[in-house]
């Protein structure tokens, strides 16, 4: 049986920290090839390398990254063997590292978080939001577990990404109430009413722009939006329509400040959890894609 030597652990956690072995030396107060001569019988105790050489530094490999999370957990349970003998104990946690691209619905983001929520101060999480390609960037680096995303993601030899589609759910044309009492003609309106629309690198812009075109319709476009907050904020000011799926405006709806002006069940926007192939998956991953997919086909929602 191999025995972990606790030190070893914590120098791991430091340089990983600090990005490089002379700047984890000079904080431990130590010297770099010590350090060093640590590390490397952390290495060969687990049987894996924990740093690949970047443009930046060390860089952690997907062991490392592992490794990384079992070294806060043993680190912290260190800290609450000492605080619980002072009468101070702490619960254990999960850690739980999201990304979600920016045109996603928050509202869809927080269904899918919800489980994980529940698990209060035992859980560690991280929340990131940018564009699909600064994501999956951070997730190839293993710095994210998931992404959430409204596309899925080509795989690779080099990026084995798994796209697993989460839910599918039809988007409307939305508005203040007093677009109850205009006249609406589908499509025919849509060359006159101002729209406000995801811009083209959301899917439902293509399916939207493909069904007027169908028709011979040009729309009257006031604003492209890449945020779903902006989005909605934009709608609820009455300055248009907006194309979106009915969870990005839920809670407008629920008050009023929203109503759906016309259904659009020809186009849907889908959901998608991206993972990448792991030794070592994170679990609490795992354990929400199943939990929102249950919800959406107990909803009625066809996901194939």
């Amino acid at each position: 049986m191999a025995f972990l030597n606790y030190h070893h652990l914590a120098y791991f956690r430091a340089i990983a920290r600090e990005g490089s072995l002379s700047a984890a030396a000079e904080r431990l107060h130590v010297s770099a090839s010590a350090l060093s001569v640590q590390l490397r019988t952390l290495e060969d105790s687990l049987g894996h390398p924990l740093f690949e050489r970047g443009r930046g530094g060390l860089r952690l490999t997907e062991a490392g990254r592992i490794a990384l999370d079992y070294a806060e957990t043993i680190g912290r349970a260190g800290d609450e063997l000492v605080e619980t003998m002072q009468g101070r104990p702490r619960e254990g946690r999960r850690v739980l590292r999201v990304g979600g691209v920016a045109t996603l619905s928050r509202n869809f983001q927080l269904s899918f978080l919800r489980p994980a929520l529940a698990l209060g101060k035992t859980l560690d999480l991280t929340l990131r939001s940018g564009s699909l390609r600064e994501l999956l960037l951070q997730l190839h680096a293993h710095q994210l577990d998931v992404v959430l995303s409204n596309q899925p993601v080509k795989a690779d030899a080099e990026h084995p990404w798994h796209s697993h589609l989460l839910d599918r759910q039809p988007v409307s044309l939305v508005g203040t109430p007093d677009w109850k009492t205009r006249r609406l003609e589908f499509p025919k309106s849509l060359a006159e009413v101002p729209l406000i629309l995801p811009t083209h690198e959301n899917d439902t812009r293509s399916a939207f722009d493909r069904l007027l075109d169908s028709a011979g319709i040009r729309p009257r476009i006031i604003a492209e939006v890449d945020d779903m907050s902006m989005l909605r904020l934009l709608a609820t000011a009455g300055t248009g329509l907006a194309l979106v799926p009915p969870v990005v405006v839920r809670d407008e709806i629920r008050s009023g400040q929203l109503i759906i002006r016309r259904s659009l069940p020809e186009i849907t926007e889908n959901f998608y959890a991206v993972t990448p192939s792991r030794r070592f998956p994170n679990p609490l991953v795992r354990e929400l894609i199943e939990q929102i997919v249950r919800e959406s086909r107990r909803a009625g929602h066809t996901l194939h």
